[in-house]
């Protein structure tokens, strides 16, 4: 965060509510590209590529048998059944330094290289060993068995491209080009601070008023699942000066990330405690269930997201923002990849001006189409129906009533703990 001294005159935004995508567009015009580091290949994962990742070696370096067996000259084949003179055993690693000569065979297996002047491989299972010599009962093709130097990457090949996040396999062909070390988006440092007298943290003593905060955990757990490093402040309570001491705490951070104290009305904490201190807010509500109040701003020249305070509607919110920020500040280009679609297992009825988001359970139908089917109860406090939850269901403002059977947009929550 900047200093104090060069503060911006804090902004107050138009009053009124925005949609989804209006938002997303605004946030996003904030945030930026954090630059790169170097990390070493066994941290690369997950990160997202800064450059073009070229290789350093040619792989295979060397024409390389693709099987067990003996390699051997295609003019001495001819004629089989045939007897070959074994003059030589290359297993991986090792090579059979003299030109084959007529008449001649290398016992060889998977991943050797192919002796000077051979141009065919047999296969183990189509011959005969006696002593020293190989009897050779069927043949295939020349070459059919020889990998070609340079078959999977030549030096200088770019294998990956920047702008990539990295997956195992990527990481597996990084390491098979030689190259050791990577250059990646930097990961983004994000403050979370949960906010309300109303809440502690799990473990300590509850009073007659309060409940267990989940809000704080979730995001944090959240932004290390998107790649960032989530930085946990303590709950701040309900009170401006208190409030700004612990925001002090996220100097430094790339994303300031608040949960709770964004409702219009006497406890909009948020903008009270954090207006004079250098917030210049851009919006503040967006035509969404859950999560209408929704901030986005600058808190000393730090992009701000401000997010409801229910458990539900901090975590779609988090899908929906938080998520493409992120990206953006690592390097991720935004694909634009539309939601997918699934067919509804019950009616729905008319939305209003609001995009709704539902959550529901996913399935796949007899004929392998996906399926959804909302949850009757959609309250935005119940944390428990969205860890049950496979994917929301999106409602356009002022959508009819959908019947079952009918198609409907969806965003998909549950994703692979491991992808290759």
């Amino acid at each position: 965060m900047s200093n104090p001294a060069a503060l911006p005159k804090a902004v107050t935004p138009k009053p009124g509510m925005i949609s989804v995508a209006e938002a997303k567009a605004r946030l996003l015009a904030i945030v930026g590209y954090l630059g790169a580091e170097q990390v070493a290949l066994p941290q690369a994962m997950g990160r997202v590529l800064a450059e073009d990742v070229a290789a350093r070696r040619t792989q295979p370096p060397f024409p390389a048998s693709a099987m067990d067996g003996y390699a051997a000259r295609s003019a001495d084949l001819g004629d089989l059944p045939v007897r070959l003179e074994v003059v030589g055993h290359v297993p991986a690693g090792q090579s059979y330094d003299k030109p084959l000569k007529p008449g001649q065979a290398v016992r060889i297996f998977t991943g050797a290289p192919v002796p000077e002047g051979a141009d065919s491989i047999v296969i183990q299972e189509d011959t005969e060993r006696q002593g020293e010599v190989v009897i050779v009962k069927a043949i295939s093709p020349p070459g059919k068995f020889i990998r070609k130097a340079g078959l999977d990457f030549k030096a200088g090949d770019v294998g990956l491209k920047a702008g990539r996040r990295l997956t195992p396999r990527d990481v597996g062909l990084a390491a098979a080009m030689n190259r050791p070390w990577l250059l990646v988006g930097r990961r983004p440092r994000v403050a979370i601070l949960p906010t309300g007298d109303e809440v502690v943290l799990p473990g300590d003593p509850v009073g007659p008023n309060q409940i267990v905060s989940s809000n704080g955990m979730a995001l944090a757990a959240f932004v290390e699942s998107i790649g960032g490093e989530a930085v946990q402040l303590p709950i701040a309570p309900d009170e401006s000066a208190a409030l700004r001491r612990i925001v002090a705490a996220a100097q430094g951070a790339d994303l300031l990330v608040t949960t709770g104290g964004a409702s219009v009305g006497e406890h909009d904490l948020i903008r009270e405690a954090l207006g004079s201190g250098g917030l210049d807010l851009d919006f503040w509500s967006v035509a969404m269930r859950p999560g209408k109040p929704l901030m986005v701003g600058k808190y000393r020249d730090t992009p701000m997201i401000g997010l409801p305070g229910n458990p539900v509607s901090t975590l779609v919110c988090a899908l929906l923002f938080v998520k493409p920020a992120m990206e953006k500040m690592m390097g991720l280009a935004d694909a634009a990849v539309p939601n997918p679609n699934a067919r509804l297992l019950a009616d729905l009825p008319a939305n209003d001006r609001r995009q709704d988001y539902l959550r529901a359970k996913l399935r796949r139908g007899t004929d392998g189409a996906l399926e959804a089917e909302a949850f009757t109860a959609q309250d935005s406090s119940m944390m428990s129906l969205l860890a049950q939850a496979d994917c929301l269901i999106v409602r356009a403002p002022h959508a009819p009533p959908a019947k079952t059977g009918s198609m409907v947009e969806i965003v998909p929550l549950a994703s692979p703990s491991f992808e290759l």
